[in-house]
């Protein structure tokens, strides 16, 4: 989303001097962390009907899927993961994908009944699965809640037939409408996807859907801003000169809007691209914007385990062969040094409005010092950034430019040989 906004012209240069121009800057008080043992879940279903044209994600087109092989391969990842982390408490799993309102609902229920043997659950665990609006998939909602689901995120995209036509979905503003009803008679909690600042899509056509959105009763919606991702059927549409982006200063306006409709229904940006009434937070993806460990199975997924980084095979194929030689479907292991673990740390909590105490992931992995102190003057004095206490903060501007200011202000460094024999 960041990446689509011209940044502003911000006065560049390096440096790591404290400089009296931050505004009032806090003191560096060394904390316990908490929630050092909890651990999310992340499962991976690779399968779709389609490829939508705007599509990055790792999803494949297949003629037939053997469910009970799946189910077994899924497990048997899990199982290995689950060994590498033993002792841990699990808040939360997501089912992604993918389309993973495809999987049969006794493979959802026979992974969740699995994590909760290898690690003890929170008491309010929040179990959530990626869904498509259709009719078919629909109709095993009902199963899927039994299985252990309290949390669906169902991919509406939008509530206009020619908004969905041109993104390739295979549901109509009706049908996912009527799919809604059916998630919010099942679920506890339910969230749904929009993508607006479309070729074409005006301030007051974006304004009318997203004040429809907010009247359908979720207390959590997505709001993504399309972006033409490299290898997607839309980015070889814009290279042909078929298909023209939305013009980076309205894109800028159409977000600024969607930030005040929301605060103002109750439902205010927590994340950059993600709103939601008090206590409606995807706790999920908190752990992975708050930089905790998260387990990834199945192909494709991503894991943060221990200090390193996992990847699984993308293909599902792969994934397979990987599994039936190594007991796992584990491609790439790579340990994060400190200073890229908190680089990742600075990236992913300056997403949320609550933004991140920069002392507190200094001390966490080792640090001398985190931030370019002369690159946060300067940003603060230009109200793109702030501070809340000893909590640094984007600002409602700065969340435009935020590619642009966290290439400005990262400055991790390990410690000094001062710092090491104090």
């Amino acid at each position: 989303m960041a990446g689509a906004i011209t940044p502003l012209p911000l006065a560049g240069g390096a440096g790591g001097g404290r400089a009296e121009a931050a505004g009032p800057h806090p003191p560096a008080p060394s904390r316990k962390r908490e929630g050092e043992r909890d651990l999310a879940l992340y499962i991976h279903w690779p399968f779709c009907v389609s490829k939508c044209p705007y599509c990055d994600f790792n999803s494949h087109v297949r003629d037939s899927i053997d469910q009970q092989a799946w189910r077994d391969a899924l497990l048997a990842d899990l199982a290995h993961e689950a060994a590498l982390l033993p002792g841990r408490r699990l808040t939360s799993i997501f089912f992604g994908g993918g389309t993973p309102s495809l999987m049969d609902p006794a493979t959802a229920e026979a992974l969740i009944s699995a994590a909760r043997r290898h690690w003890p659950a929170a008491d309010d665990i929040e179990i959530t699965l990626e869904a498509n609006p259709s009719s078919v998939e629909a109709a095993r909602f009902a199963d899927l809640a039994s299985a252990g689901i309290n949390r669906v995120s169902l991919g509406l995209q939008s509530l206009d037939d020619t908004a969905l036509r041109f993104l390739g979905r295979a549901h109509s503003a009706s049908e996912g409408l009527a799919a809604l009803d059916v998630a919010q008679a099942n679920f506890d909690r339910v969230t749904f996807d929009l993508i607006y600042a479309l070729p074409g899509q005006s301030a007051a056509d974006w304004q009318a859907m997203l004040t429809r959105a907010l009247a359908l009763g979720t207390g959590h919606l997505s709001l993504y801003q399309l972006t033409i991702e490299p290898g997607t059927r839309f980015a070889a549409l814009h290279a042909a000169g078929k298909l023209d982006p939305i013009d980076p200063d309205t894109a800028a306006d159409l977000y600024e809007m969607t930030g005040a409709l929301t605060a103002e229904a109750g439902l205010p940006l927590y994340e950059i691209s993600n709103h939601a009434r008090p206590e409606q937070e995807s706790r999920h993806n908190l752990t992975y914007w708050r930089y905790g460990d998260y387990a990834g199975i199945g192909p494709g997924a991503h894991g943060r385990r221990l200090g390193t980084r996992t990847v699984r095979h993308r293909k599902p194929e792969n994934f397979l062969s990987g599994l039936s030689r190594n007991g796992h479907g584990i491609v790439e292991e790579a340990p994060l040094s400190p200073i890229e673990s908190a680089d990742e740390a600075l990236v992913m909590g300056l997403r949320l409005a609550e933004g991140i105490v920069p002392s507190d992931i200094a001390n966490r992995f080792g640090l001398d010092h985190l931030l370019d102190d002369r690159a946060v003057a300067r940003l603060f004095a230009s109200k793109h950034l702030t501070w809340s206490g000893d909590r640094l903060q984007t600002t409602p501007s700065g969340r435009l430019l935020l590619d642009h200011i966290l290439g400005q202000i990262a400055d991790a460094r390990p410690p000094s040989v001062t710092a090491l024999s104090a």
